[in-house]
């Protein structure tokens, strides 16, 4: 007999089609056999959880649920890998769970099967599918069960039936999702359209969004859009609702950036006297005029006008600052003053956009101007607007100025103001003026709040003085103004970046002495001085502190454990938490599969290390220049450099762009083996890309011209890169 596993991680690694991967398969073709048997070996739970796909269900393992097949294509295990594997035939009709007949292929659920902790409510919401379905005249057949042949006719009709039947989108919702689970692939548009109008006629807009985006996503051919446009008019009931839909529609192709795509379907559903919302249509402006496309913009806005829709400031403001953001300020005030024959008023947004903007130029008796042209206009500046005047001459250390602006204009210099003025200054590393503003501030009779003194803390640390920052802290506690989570936060943080983890350790206990409750971001960041600096075992013991304060670590927290463990070249330990990760619902990010991969590539093991660059494709994860570097310097490392040049020019051919960094540890692998001429050729070719060496890649040279025992092997370097230069046009000196 042979079985066809339904593994997910199975899938993926034999899924097609992606470039990368086809580009990587003649250099991991000696690995692909142990891939095949290591993928078996594991059992891999199968999530349908609320983590992934929004609803509450089952958890089953993979070796309880299967197919039962015999073609020529089904995969041949041996008896022994299956002595723990409950095998029931298919045709079993005893059962308590929810399967499905359709070419002869049933998903089974065993009576005795592990259930996760979800299964009371993954039940109760089945019972009541059932209850309904059985309301509208379907036949379930079994007395303990039931079955439905889940085509596209019948899920569709079936997600109509419940929502008519119970007028709840979320049970419909819910259907959809087990249906898409149990079919194994995505389902169709039409199905998809027809949960999107229930969506929004049960006040789901989000949702509906979602799905939308998710639709435009998979059909993202040239003409995807003309079949989600004609599928979703098949598919409507209500008319108010199609309207709706096709806003939405238009908004996430705005959303994707497909504003081209946007205007297309908005021309479609003219034709059926549908246009889009106000908003949608101001998201679209907003849209083309940050693309630069400003006369498609005008000419969207004469149809808005056409189709009644008023221009109001709004929108004329969107115009207005695109104008300024260009540096064309004197059109910006131009439509200004023309907006009363768009049959727009002009307000005070509309006005602090060219006000800041000369702030910025600086032009700053301009802006003043404009803010007694405001008053005569009857528009009254707000703390907005005087504050963009009053900021501008601070920046410009016109101290006086700043004080009149308040002054003639009647805002009261209050906390708020002052805390601008600050934060912009620490921003900008200008700690003396900030010092300065706060003292005034305080001179003035104004008290600072928590956000002045840790604004002040954080532009010390910003600029590594943190004495002075645990000055303003003391000073803080001194007028018993409590520091909150973020203040105690950075200042951890920068005691870890300066390696003084004691200090660091006492910030953190003394925050929970006063009653404050450490966020997840606190805690990642002592524990990331931990995995840097700090021993590991505390990082581990603050992980324990987390889950017992009820903390929730998240994937930082992992990441930052995953690194500190490969750093210390505990890679096995790393690829344990990977796959706890995993196993607990989360979604590995390309940082984390970067680290792990880049652990095993190290230490030579390049059988692990591709097992798990080809498990990223199961996540939806795409490697990047990182993980390709990871890949590389373990190859490097190990002198294999034959197999590093390959792999390096096929993911050139697969589109990835090599940085500075892939190109120094290939010209540093290749200058230790003595090879210099191919890693000149490696400089030539980073230059010809337009990208420069570095000290590092002199460094390389002179170590392959000291392998060679050539004489003077750092004027060597520094004449040979200089040679390399001018060959590729560029005049330079090479020290």
């Amino acid at each position: 007999m042979t079985y066809k596993f339904r593994k997910s991680f199975t899938r993926s690694l034999h899924a097609g089609p992606w470039l990368l991967m086809k580009a990587l398969v003649p250099i991991i073709n000696a690995f692909s056999s142990g891939l095949k048997a290591v993928a078996m070996r594991n059992r891999i739970p199968k999530n349908f959880s609320s983590a992934n796909l929004a609803l509450a269900c089952s958890t089953f393992m993979v070796d309880e649920v299967y197919e039962a097949v015999n073609h020529n294509n089904s995969c041949c295990v041996d008896d022994d890998l299956l002595s723990d594997v409950k095998c029931i035939p298919a045709k079993c009709m005893e059962h308590n769970g929810l399967f499905f007949g359709e070419n002869g292929i049933f998903a089974y659920v065993d009576k005795d099967s592990p259930i996760s902790e979800n299964q009371k409510a993954y039940d109760d919401q089945m019972e009541i599918i059932k209850v309904l379905l059985t309301n509208r005249g379907w036949n379930l057949g079994f007395q303990n069960g039931y079955r439905i042949d889940l085509s596209q006719f019948n899920v569709m009709k079936i997600l109509n039936d419940l929502f008519d039947e119970s007028t709840d989108a979320d049970l419909a919702l819910y259907f959809f999702r087990w249906s898409e689970y149990c079919i194994e692939s995505k389902h169709t548009v039409e199905t998809v359209c027809t949960m999107v109008h229930i969506l929004v006629f049960g006040n789901m807009n989000h949702k509906a969004m979602d799905l939308l985006l998710h639709l435009i996503s998979d059909n993202s051919r040239e003409k995807g859009w003309h079949d989600i446009c004609l599928k979703i008019h098949e598919t409507h009931t209500k008319r108010r609702v199609l309207e709706t839909v096709y806003s939405m529609l238009v908004n996430c192709y705005v959303k994707e950036n497909m504003t081209r795509v946007a205007l297309k379907v908005i021309c479609q559903i003219r034709h059926l006297n549908i246009f889009p919302s106000v908003g949608v249509c101001h998201s679209l402006l907003k849209a083309l005029l940050e693309s630069e496309k400003l006369n498609l913009a005008w000419e969207f806005c004469k149809e808005m006008k056409c189709q009644g829709i008023r221009l109001n400031a709004s929108i004329i403001s969107l115009f207005i600052r695109r104008y300024c953001k260009q540096g064309n300020i004197d059109s910006g005030w131009k439509l200004l003053m023309e907006m009363k024959y768009l049959g727009a008023k002009p307000d005070v947004v509309a006005c602090t956009i060219v006000i800041d903007s000369l702030c910025k130029m600086p032009l700053l008796k301009e802006a003043t101007s404009i803010l007694f042209k405001m008053i005569q206009m009857g528009i009254f500046p707000d703390s907005v607007s005087v504050s963009s005047v009053v900021n501008g001459y601070y920046k410009v250390g016109k101290y006086k100025e700043a004080m009149d602006a308040l002054e003639i204009f009647n805002l009261s210099p209050n906390i708020f103001v002052f805390n601008s003025f600050i934060s912009k200054l620490c921003t900008d590393g200008n700690m003396l003026m900030a010092a300065k503003v706060f003292q005034d501030m305080c001179e003035m009779g104004l008290i600072p709040d928590c956000f002045s003194y840790t604004t002040m803390m954080a532009g010390y640390c910003k600029i590594k003085d943190i004495n002075i920052a645990l000055k303003y802290l003391g000073k803080m506690l001194k007028r018993g103004i409590r520091p909150s989570v973020a203040t105690y936060t950075l200042l951890i943080d920068s005691c870890c970046k300066l390696g003084d983890m004691e200090m660091a350790e006492y910030l953190f206990q003394r925050m929970m002495t006063e009653g404050l409750v450490p966020d997840v971001v606190s805690c990642n960041t002592l524990m990331n001085g931990y995995g840097k600096r700090g021993p590991l075992k505390k990082a581990f013991e603050l992980l324990h502190m987390m889950r017992s304060a009820g903390i929730s670590p998240d994937l930082v927290t992992y990441n930052i454990l995953i690194h500190g463990l490969i750093n210390r070249g505990l890679v096995n330990e790393a690829k344990d938490i990977l796959d706890e990760l995993i196993r607990r619902g989360f979604s590995p990010d390309v940082v984390t599969f970067t680290n792990v991969i880049g652990g095993f590539s190290n230490k030579g093991n390049f059988k692990e290390a591709f097992l798990l660059f080809f498990c990223m494709s199961g996540h939806k994860l795409e490697p990047d220049v990182v993980t390709c570097s990871a890949l590389l310097n373990g190859y490097c490392r190990a002198g294999r450099m034959a197999e590093a040049n390959v792999l390096f020019h096929k993911m050139l051919d697969a589109g990835l762009k090599a940085d500075l960094i892939l190109y120094n540890s290939l010209i540093h692998g290749f200058c230790s083996l003595g090879n210099i001429d191919d890693a000149c050729h490696l400089v030539s070719t980073m230059i010809k890309h337009g990208i420069m060496p570095n000290n590092s890649t002199h460094h390389a040279l002179v170590l392959g011209y000291k392998v060679k025992r050539v004489e003077n092997p750092v004027e060597r370097a520094a004449l040979k890169l200089q040679q390399l230069l001018l060959k590729n046009g560029i005049q330079a000196d090479v020290d």
